[in-house]
């Protein structure tokens, strides 16, 4: 049991306390090292070559330090550039619009005064078992919308997805009826309500899902694959990096049927090199979304 002394102001723990306190500490010190090697052993190997990696194989110090993948990978500066632009500005215009659309379907789905909202949430539900395939879904984008070569393709697939549609309702649930009768009595309409006294109870929920669609925009390369071809000139990052490792294996692939061998020709340098391009910005969003995990969704949303 935490034994307190209490003071004025001051809480005061005894030796035991500080005890437990200091070896939890340790505990999830040691834990957070041991997730930050694996992430640290993709970068100190990108920063080696190929010879060093096949003869010494992963190691936590660059081994034969070379920049060699990252000059092969920026040997089109403006495709890099311009592809990191496409990915930041196509993951902050999805993960806006989506978290708008997904916040007003999670609480529109959960008003009792919404007769349809069992229905609608069925609809929702099933279509996340059971799927028409890619050859409808190909036709649909393609020749209904005709967004082939397009960054709508990719945009709005992701938009909005049942699973966190769900969540969000879920989420929303927990809010008390009571403040959308509140803003009623006040003469408040439906999307003032959302807008004034929902939307901010819901920084938790928003912080969380933005952080998965965020994440499904930043990392998304199989749609680009599928609906962007030749005529669009930057593709998104994912994307990119992919055909800078295809088309390095093509080489060696060739070389090795003419048998010529190219030792310096990196290649697993060169996935650690993308792997860290690719997930190194993204990992910026969590310090600032980290705290909200742990927040209670409606603090201080009904005063007593």
């Amino acid at each position: 049991m935490l034994r307190i002394q209490r003071r004025p102001g001051k809480v005061r723990l005894d030796g035991t306390d500080r005890f437990l306190r200091g070896f939890t500490y340790v505990v999830f010190s040691i834990f957070a090292i041991l997730c930050i090697i694996p992430f640290w052993l993709i970068i100190a190997s990108s920063f080696s070559t190929e010879a060093a990696i096949r003869r010494s194989g992963f190691t936590l110090w660059p081994a034969d330090f070379s920049l060699y993948s990252y000059q092969l990978i920026s040997m089109s500066p403006d495709q890099l550039i311009g592809s990191y632009i496409v990915t930041v500005a196509m993951t902050m215009l999805g993960t806006t619009v989506g978290l708008f659309f997904i916040s007003m379907t999670g609480y529109a789905l959960q008003r009792k005064d919404f007769p349809y909202r069992n229905g609608i949430s069925f609809y929702i539900y099933f279509t996340s078992l059971f799927s028409a395939g890619l050859v409808p879904f190909y036709y649909l984008i393609v020749k209904v919308y005709g967004l082939k070569d397009s960054y709508w393709a990719v945009l709005l697939p992701l938009l909005m997805t049942p699973w966190l549609i769900i969540l969000m309702k879920n989420y929303v649930k927990a809010i008390p009826h009571e403040i959308t009768e509140s803003g009623k009595i006040d003469g408040a309409g439906d999307f003032r309500i959302f807008w004034s006294l929902i939307l901010p109870s819901m920084t938790p929920a928003l912080a969380t899902i933005g952080l998965f669609l965020a994440l499904s925009y930043w990392n998304e390369w199989y749609y680009s694959s599928l609906f962007l071809g030749s005529q669009v000139r930057y593709r998104p990052l994912q994307y990119q990096l992919y055909n800078v490792i295809n088309k390095v294996a093509s080489i060696k692939n060739s070389l090795a049927a003419s048998n010529i061998v190219l030792n310096d020709l990196p290649s697993e340098t060169l996935k650690m090199a993308t792997a860290t391009l690719a997930t190194g910005p993204i990992i910026l969003l969590y310090p600032f979304v980290q705290r909200y995990f742990v927040a209670g969704l409606t603090v201080g949303a009904v005063k007593g």
